[in-house]
């Protein structure tokens, strides 16, 4: 009886190292798997991280990002071997498949985040064309340019993950909002600045009409009609003399300029007639 007990333990314990063994090579041979899978997926990656590094969104990134996932876990499900209905086996399966799952959502999650950005700078440029244009306001085109994000936002989106986009939409409208306020207050001061100009050349347009008023007081009702000049250069020095009579007022001047005809006057500063260098005269009458 006792030799038969020995018996039974020895072959329970021959039992539990196969199933200990056979347990260990699965666990080896899905890990195989995974590995040779991962590389291939993170290939496929690699290409859309490299689209969105360069500043060029990807276009439906979410259906992408779940082809990625999907074709890598039946890959997986079809190569790794069966697990015989073992628990223990299928529970390692069950471990790989949500392993896998994950270390290809983290780096697509990555490239979501960076593309949610370049959408971000692309609907910020958005609304400034539209609020540019003389027949959208502002409030009109913040809520094309959010309209806009959220469609491309919503087509990055890998569907049933965790991912989602409401803080960069946030930051989208809030720097919507301030880049509102600043034009509106640009717009202000620029009004501002016109009302100003404009009551100033009311101002001068005020004092013209006084002084043609005083003009008119002065010439009885009508200005000066004439304007006269004269200019007389002493003989033989470089002394100019010039006056004027203009809409009532006389101006006199002396200036000490270089005669550029002394060459050709004779001794008393007179050629054999008037010339330039001597006597200038201009008579101006409005009718």
């Amino acid at each position: 009886m006792k030799a038969t007990c020995l018996m039974f333990l020895g072959l329970a314990g021959r039992a539990a190292g196969a199933a200990s063994d056979s347990v260990s090579a699965y666990h080896m041979s899905c890990h195989g798997v995974y590995n040779k899978i991962a590389r291939q997926a993170m290939g496929d990656i690699k290409e859309l991280q490299t689209r969105v590094d360069s500043g060029e969104a990807c276009p439906a990134l979410g259906e992408k990002a779940d082809s990625i996932c999907n074709q890598a876990l039946e890959q997986f499900s079809t190569d790794a071997a069966d697990t015989e209905n073992d628990p223990t086996k299928e529970s390692i399966f069950d471990e790989k498949v949500e392993e896998l799952e994950t270390s290809l959502d983290l780096p697509l999650q990555l490239v979501y985040m960076k593309q949610l950005t370049l959408l971000r700078e692309k609907a910020l440029q958005r609304y400034k064309t539209l609020a540019k244009g003389s027949e959208t306001s502002d409030y009109q085109a913040m809520v094309a340019a959010d309209q806009w994000f959220v469609k491309e936002a919503e087509a990055s989106t890998r569907a049933g993950s965790s991912w989602e986009f409401s803080a960069v939409r946030n930051s989208l409208q809030t720097a919507m909002n301030e880049m509102a306020q600043r034009g509106k207050k640009a717009t202000d001061a620029a009004v501002r600045a016109a009302q100003q100009t404009s009551t100033a050349m009311q101002y001068l347009q005020m004092q013209q009409q006084q002084l043609a008023a005083l003009q008119n007081q002065l010439y009885g009702g009508q200005p000066s009609p004439w304007n006269f000049g004269a200019a007389y250069r002493i003989p033989d020095s470089n002394i100019n003399l010039s006056g004027t009579y203009q809409q009532g007022k006389a101006n006199l001047q002396m200036t000490c300029v270089p005669d550029e005809y002394s060459s050709m006057l004779g001794a008393q500063g007179f050629t054999h007639g008037v010339g330039p260098g001597n006597l200038g005269l201009s008579v101006n009458l409005s009718i």
